[in-house]
């Protein structure tokens, strides 16, 4: 059992992009009950990533915290 849980970051606002502090995360669309399946998300190599739910293009700042995003108030739960 994994000891690390996966952060789940949303798009409700529907910005463009969204910057966030991991590279393996969970995108859920827009907050419950408008939310699309739950899809994890891996980086790797890359700085970037899109959700092929709903096109919100991921960032990743290795400034921010696991639970920062910029916007901020992205965090669903960690």
């Amino acid at each position: 059992m994994a000891d690390a849980v996966t952060p789940h970051f949303h798009n409700t606002d529907g910005v463009e992009a969204i910057t966030i502090g991991v590279k393996e995360f969970m995108c859920i669309g827009a907050q419950p009950p408008q939310d699309h399946p739950h899809v994890f998300l891996d980086m790797g190599d890359d700085s970037e990533k899109v959700c092929p739910y709903c096109s919100t293009l991921y960032k990743h700042d290795p400034d921010l915290g696991a639970t920062e995003s910029k916007p901020t108030g992205m965090l669903i739960r960690v």
